[in-house]
């Protein structure tokens, strides 16, 4: 089963849905600000991908509050900030049977 975590609003998660949907690919979406995932979720999302940079939004407000230091931060502090602010993830990420596949709306024709 496909699993999109997102927020509504963000236009990648909208053109990721609606790709979904024409394609015939069943999946369930998960509101990020709703019901934010678990930090060990995100940390075999972190497994997953190989390191939390794919999971970082660097382009949001969230991420530009951050201390100057967060270049330097490890991975498990990350996957704290995110499951903490789960604005600072890069959406969408697509999880296919609880393991990530990708973050981004990128290349989605080629996985599935």
């Amino acid at each position: 089963m496909l699993t999109v975590y997102g927020i509504p609003t963000c236009d990648s998660c909208r053109k990721a849905r609606k790709w979904l949907d024409a394609q015939g690919h069943a999946h369930t979406w998960v509101d990020v600000r709703q019901t934010p995932p678990a930090a060990a979720r995100i940390a075999g999302w972190v497994e997953a991908l190989g390191g939390a940079k794919r999971l970082k939004n660097t382009s949001g407000g969230s991420y530009r509050a951050l201390p100057a230091d967060k270049s330097t931060w490890s991975d498990e502090r990350w996957v704290q900030a995110l499951a903490t602010d789960p604005m600072l993830l890069k959406r969408p990420v697509l999880e296919r049977d609880g393991v990530a596949l990708t973050t981004g709306f990128r290349g989605w024709d080629a996985l599935l």
